[in-house]
């Protein structure tokens, strides 16, 4: 019998990574199936919206919860019929939760021949920061586990490691950090042999700077026209045509993109402006002379959103009922028209070119010095021989922890300020292209290095572990210096490795929050050691409480 169930067991499994869709390869800037043919992106956003935090510090409205519509079983089989009057091909997912189960709606999609685009990051504290950007190991340990999870499907198309990180040319000093990303993910399928595609999905915005930060996404720091650290499809999120417009609205952008070395899509589009959406647009987005440029697009949105202009949405639901939009049926009518060309074939497309990267300017703010991988057993080793350990009360909520973490980080910066030092080790600068060597630990081992600092600042009193009881000594190891510390966990920070997979993540990777496209940030305390503020004497006394 046990014989048996084990047998049964591992049939299930292979039944779960069994192929119905073939798979999609990228060559040059143009995707294709395995014969050879175009394969293009005929798409709809898949994801129901989260609720939006009523902070004015989020003009943005992007949620601070999500809910993973591909654990959703009852609701994929409700609404992966509606997928296919639609004609999608691929759907694309802003967040999922790597805790649970999506083998059910992944199978479905598989056999109703839709693949997936999955979003890696998540809202809140499971994205690159785009105010104060960092590549830590918390971040990077999210994305493995969500990999290693989706990697047992097949129609995965490909990963977004971000998504409208940027958004400014002020901000483009944050593409170093999504460009590590995509080093590191990439590597990471690599040594998995999967062929997913690894992309970015981009704000809308003036040429003079979207132009530079697309291209500094493809280019090689290494001026050895490697592909190592580009991505592989870079995704738009472009509203420009409302209305019953024309392809003109289009001019520009194709200028734009017409030499790209890797794939291109509208990541987003459909706008709602000057209503009712009619679609049009699509027929101009698969055929010539764009298809010559991008490789299709994804509407804007299955599920009812709200934002800033208005509301989106095709359907709405009430329970296991599905009531279609006349924006559903209309874009279901362009989708059944276009027949967008096959042309080039595979044999004929270019390979990509990987051009070295664009000078720093005005408009590109982003260095060619990319941040180190995170190196989780490097973090954890420093940890370890820290004397002055962050470890707040018993009981401490995650939340009530991420604000402490921030309060304590700059409280213990501002300390260590007036004491004749400084927290140069844990900052992070993509303009500059300087990384502390202490910088992609997560929050927790930064700060406890910062405190362990200080202490060391007033002679290893034990007064001075503290912080309001939210610090500890660690008893193990009093006597080795934080710097000593460092530069024997972390001997060479700019080395580059293929991460570990989740088999050897040491650390409890969990989601927050029940969707949405969030820029998002790590945390508190990585906002404010990513600035690289120093915390004036006022500030110091204010928050002194937190000390004793």
């Amino acid at each position: 019998m046990l014989h048996f169930k084990t047998l049964l067991i591992a049939a299930a499994a292979l039944a779960t990574t069994v192929r119905a869709l073939p798979q999609i390869t990228r060559k040059g800037r143009y995707l294709y199936n395995p014969d050879g043919s175009r394969f293009y992106i005929k798409g709809v956003a898949y994801q129901p919206q989260g609720q939006a935090a009523n902070d004015p510090n989020n003009p943005f409205l992007e949620p601070s919860t999500f809910i993973d519509p591909l654990a959703d079983s009852a609701g994929c089989t409700r609404d992966i019929p509606n997928l296919q009057q639609l004609g999608v091909n691929v759907i694309r997912v802003y967040s999922v939760d790597n805790t649970l189960n999506h083998d059910s709606c992944m199978s479905t999609l598989d056999q109703a021949g839709i693949y997936t685009m999955i979003d890696l990051s998540l809202p809140v504290n499971g994205s690159i920061d785009r105010s104060a950007p960092s590549w830590t190991t918390n971040l990077l340990d999210l994305y493995v586990k969500t990999i290693d999870v989706f990697s047992n499907y097949q129609n995965v198309l490909g990963y977004h490691i971000g998504n409208e990180v940027v958004i400014t040319a002020d901000g483009t000093g944050a593409a170093a950090f999504v460009k590590a990303a995509a080093r590191d993910v990439k590597a990471y399928l690599k040594s998995k042999s999967s062929s997913a595609l690894v992309g970015y999905a981009a704000v809308d915005a003036s040429s003079d700077w979207l132009d530079p930060f697309a291209n500094y996404l493809t280019c090689d720091p290494n001026g050895n026209g490697s592909g190592d650290t580009s991505i592989d499809l870079f995704g738009l999120n472009n509203y420009e045509w409302c209305g019953d417009a024309s392809p003109s609205v289009y001019a520009t952008k194709n200028g734009d993109f017409a030499g790209y070395s890797v794939a291109a899509y509208f990541s987003e589009y459909g706008c709602i402006t000057s209503p009712p959406r009619l679609w049009t647009e699509v027929a101009a987005l698969f055929s010539s002379p764009m298809t010559q440029i991008w490789s299709g697009g994804i509407a804007f949105s299955y599920f009812p959103a709200e934002s800033g202009q208005g509301e989106f949405g095709m359907v709405t639901i009430d329970g296991s009922t599905v009531t279609k939009s006349a924006d559903f049926n209309r874009l279901k009518t362009q989708y059944g028209q276009v027949t967008p060309p096959n042309s080039p074939s595979r044999d004929s497309a270019s390979d990509s070119s990987y051009p070295s990267c664009p000078s720093q300017n005005s408009t590109l703010l982003a260095s060619s010095t990319l941040p180190p991988t995170p190196n989780d057993a490097a973090c954890n080793c420093l940890e370890t021989k820290l004397s002055c350990i962050f470890s707040p009360p018993p009981g401490t909520n995650s939340t009530a922890i991420s604000v402490i973490n921030g309060q304590l980080l700059g409280t213990a910066c501002g300390l260590l300020s007036t004491n004749g030092g400084n927290c140069n080790d844990i900052i992070s600068n993509g303009t500059t292209g300087t990384y502390g060597r202490v910088s992609f630990c997560d929050a927790r081992e930064k700060l406890s290095y910062v405190m362990s600092l200080y202490y060391e600042t007033q002679n290893r009193n034990p007064a001075a572990c503290n912080f309001g009881g939210n610090a500890k000594l660690n008893s193990g190891a009093l006597t080795m210096s934080a710097a000593s510390a460092a530069e024997s966990c972390i001997a060479n920070p700019s080395a580059t490795f293929v991460p570990g997979s989740s088999s050897t993540i040491s650390k409890s990777v969990k989601p927050t929050g029940t969707g949405g496209n969030s820029g998002g940030s790590v945390s508190l305390m990585d906002s404010i050691q990513s600035l690289g503020l120093v915390m004036g004497i006022s500030t110091v006394g204010a928050l002194w409480t937190l000390l004793t």
